[in-house]
């Protein structure tokens, strides 16, 4: 019977090596964690009487960089050693196809002389004969070593590729009482280093690789068994999860192919299909458990207050980073200054509702407040006034000789209890709490009233809010968490809000008051690139008068952004009884055609749909034929009285899915979950109490799109390719492959011949300044990207 002969394809893919950014080791713990492990290891002395030697693998498998590597890790172990005849002895053995003793540990006295000598060592080359200089150290012992007299440390460094058998001479080391480290290097395997290492083997295995965790890996292990003290009395030795990571040679099953039954000659035939491999070197993980050393940092003591980053320098110093209120104070420590020209009335709540004690609280925040940002030289001046059923003005603004004065006022206020009337105490504020501050014209400065209550309004807030707001007055809360609703209310801007979780928190937001006091709306983000389009709810529930306003608002809004085809681009739809485009996105070129459409967009009356609004958006204008750009961040702002809104959140996600952001601002008493829904996270949904308060908002819509325009984006979102091509991303670029019967670049035209044509495409290549990300092929927004 002829032998049946299988012809087996072997196909062998080989990796020269790893990418060097690929440890060989990982420990699973914070990057504060890894820098302490770092500083530990620097710190660490090992001063007591014990015999190391080192056994340096210099065979052909780790080639000469990984020698000098280990060469490397043994002279940084040296380092901290206290070498000396009757402290630490070191010595070393190379070992290949036999082991050659590079010298004793009698023959070098200091730290010097053995670094010195280890650097000399040459690369010997040869086979990996391990199990032999084990079989050669248990025979003759520890070179030049005081025997069983001290404690004995052998640290084997190689690639764990010995060409013998090293399980029983390790053993038999280990029961002599030889203490031994597997130190891996290259792509060790780990099964030999276990096999090599003392028990408990996770904290005996390390990798020369990572030089300074190894060293502290190693330390640690001699600190825990006693061998000798390495540390301060303050440092601790704690498991981390760790991963171990080799390359290894695996085998694939890869397919079939014919094969011949008998010899190939004449009477040779086919026989069935027949499997072939392939070979391919693979990374390997080993979970295990890593044991380090890490010391109290200069920073664990959390020194910065008030927000402020501590940076560790070196090993017991440190600096803070401040906000800007705390600037140059030692630690961030509270140094408050008001140094915008201001005038400020603080309103208290008095009321049976917030409490004696949480009256006394604001008061004392007050106080605070006052002494640490008042001087002689502040622009600032301040006011005080109390509330309950009626408001008190104690200290009008301004109306005072110095902070003394002040601060004595402030004491001598009296708790009152009674109804909480927040609504009536603004109206009041507003008319007549700052005194003979009041000013005219240019010499007015801006003026102020911060609301201090931990208690809900027996009386309606919208209306004198917003009675105050028109007086130009900056409304800010200061309250419980359980008030935020009522205050963004009150203030008419969430950002102009601040709410505490405990008493010792309302402290901690004199910094944040001092900024917003100061402050000023940022302008607009003039230079960067954005697709953007307003929606507005022109129904009959919304009213012409109403929309009006809208129209007023979004005008303003436009100011803000350079609207030119490279930078800007801004598209405007109404609905109502009807869906309209009033002008695409690339309609208009320049800020001033913009705001003149805007002006002539039509008011429509009936019932509106907010979520068939946004399909004609997502199907008719936020498109590439219609004008969108690749590459573009894109966003749709929705301004609606709220009815209508109950359709809209699956086409809002829908629009979400494709790559375009959605804002809503809903305006009067809305439908707040319908718009919840339809606005997804919370910080796309901005609420305004009255159309004529639509301006106090522009700042923080402004802001939400200027924060669109830095995101990133992908090209293939909105598609550009057309008739149903599909948008395929490579290496940062996109193109676009067609169905039969259309071609060119985003499959735009027909073909004029009756074959059916390969995909085709074009490349978008980012235009200049663009970065890219290529393992996310995602794209940054650029800062004037093309057409």
């Amino acid at each position: 019977m002829p032998s049946v002969l299988l012809l087996e394809a072997i196909c062998i893919f080989l990796f020269a090596g790893a990418p060097p950014s690929v440890p060989l080791q990982e420990v699973h713990v914070s990057k504060e964690t890894i820098e302490k492990i770092s500083a530990a290891s620097k710190m660490m002395w090992c001063s007591a009487a014990v015999d190391v030697l080192f056994l340096i693998d210099g065979s052909h498998s780790i080639g000469k960089g990984s020698f000098e590597r280990a060469k490397h890790f043994a002279i940084t172990v040296c380092d901290a050693l206290d070498i000396n005849p009757k402290r630490v002895r070191v010595g070393a053995f190379q070992f290949s196809s036999a082991p050659r003793l590079e010298f004793p540990l009698d023959s070098l006295s200091t730290q010097q002389e053995v670094k010195a000598k280890l650097k000399r060592m040459v690369f010997k080359g040869g086979r990996t004969e391990t199990g032999l200089v084990l079989k050669y150290l248990l025979h003759t012992g520890f070179p030049g070593g005081r025997n069983a007299s001290v404690p004995q440390v052998l640290i084997i460094i190689t690639d764990g590729r010995s060409q013998g058998h090293v399980a029983l001479p390790a053993k038999q080391l280990q029961e002599k009482g030889v203490t031994v480290f597997a130190v891996g290097v290259r792509f060790p395997r780990w099964e030999e280093l276990h096999m090599l290492a003392s028990e408990p083997r996770e904290q005996h295995v390390l990798t020369a690789e990572q030089v300074e965790d190894a060293t502290n890996g190693l330390f640690s292990t001699l600190s825990s068994s006693a061998i000798c003290t390495i540390a301060s009395p303050d440092c601790k030795v704690q498991p981390h999860p760790c991963e171990h990571k080799t390359l290894e040679t695996v085998r694939e099953l890869a397919g079939n192919a014919l094969c011949w039954r008998g010899s190939r000659g004449t009477d040779g035939v086919l026989a069935a299909l027949c499997p072939f491999s392939s070979w391919k070197r693979v990374f390997l993980t080993h979970p295990s458990t890593c044991y380090r050393t890490t010391c109290p940092g200069p920073c664990d003591s959390q020194p910065c207050q008030n927000g402020g980053t501590c940076v560790p320098e070196g090993l017991d110093r440190y600096r803070c980073l401040c906000t800007p209120a705390f600037r140059g104070e030692a630690n961030c420590a509270p140094a408050l200054s008001l140094e915008c020209r201001i005038d400020v009335l603080f309103l208290l709540d008095s009321s049976a509702g917030t409490t004696q004690e949480g009256f006394l609280r604001a008061k004392a925040f007050v106080k605070r407040f006052v002494q640490a940002s008042l001087n002689e030289d502040s622009r600032a001046r301040v006011g005080v006034a109390w509330y309950s059923r009626e408001l008190v003005v104690v200290v009008p603004v301004g109306e005072y000789q110095d902070v003394p004065d002040l601060v004595r006022s402030l004491d001598a206020i009296p708790f009152s209890g009674g109804a909480t009337l927040t609504g009536s105490a603004l109206r009041q504020a507003a008319e007549r709490g700052f005194g003979s501050a009041i000013r005219t014209g240019q010499d007015r400065p801006r003026r102020v009233v911060v609301l201090l209550t931990e208690s809900r309004s027996q009386d309606e807030v919208a209306g004198p809010a917003r009675h105050a707001r028109v007086r130009e007055l900056l409304l800010l809360g200061i309250g419980s968490k359980a008030l935020r609703e009522e205050l963004e209310e009150i203030t008419g801007n969430p950002k102009h809000v601040m709410v505490y979780t405990n008493p010792q928190d309302l402290f901690n937001q004199a910094p944040v008051l001092q900024r917003k006091l100061c402050s000023r709306p940022r302008p607009g983000c003039q230079a960067q690139s954005l697709d953007l389009v307003f929606l507005l709810d022109a129904s009959a529930s919304v009213g012409p008068e109403n929309f009006a306003q809208m129209q007023s608002f979004v005008r303003s809004c436009t100011l803000q952004f350079d609207v030119n085809p490279d930078v800007t681009q801004i598209g405007l739809v109404v609905y109502g009884s009807r869906v309209q485009t009033a002008f695409g996105l690339d309609t208009h070129v320049t800020q001033a055609a913009v705001l003149r459409a805007m002006s002539q967009a039509p008011y429509l009356g009936g019932a509106g749909s907010a979520g068939t609004a946004l399909l004609h958006i997502h199907d008719k204008v936020m498109t590439i034929p219609r004008g969108a750009r690749p590459g573009v961040p894109k966003a749709v702002v929705v301004l609606t009285g709220g009815r209508g809104a109950e359709d809209a959140a699956a086409p809002a996600q829908k629009l979400r899915n494709n790559g375009v952001s959605v804002l809503v601002v809903g305006v009067g008493p809305v439908l707040r979950d319908a718009l919840r829904r339809l606005a997804g996270p919370r910080d796309a949904l901005i609420h305004v109490a009255a159309y004529t308060d639509l301006r106090y908002h522009q700042d923080v819509l402004i802001e939400w799109l200027c924060r669109e325009t830095k995101r990133l984006v992908n090209l293939c979102k909105p598609s550009p390719c057309m008739n149903e091509g599909t948008c395929v991303l490579r290496n940062g670029n996109y193109h676009c492959e067609c169905r039969g019967g259309w071609e060119g670049p985003h499959c735009e035209t027909r073909t004029l011949r009756g074959d059916t044509p390969k995909a085709r495409g074009s490349r978008r290549q980012p235009a200049a300044g663009e970065q890219q990300d290529p393992s996310q092929q995602l794209q940054r927004r650029p800062e004037h990207p093309g057409r």
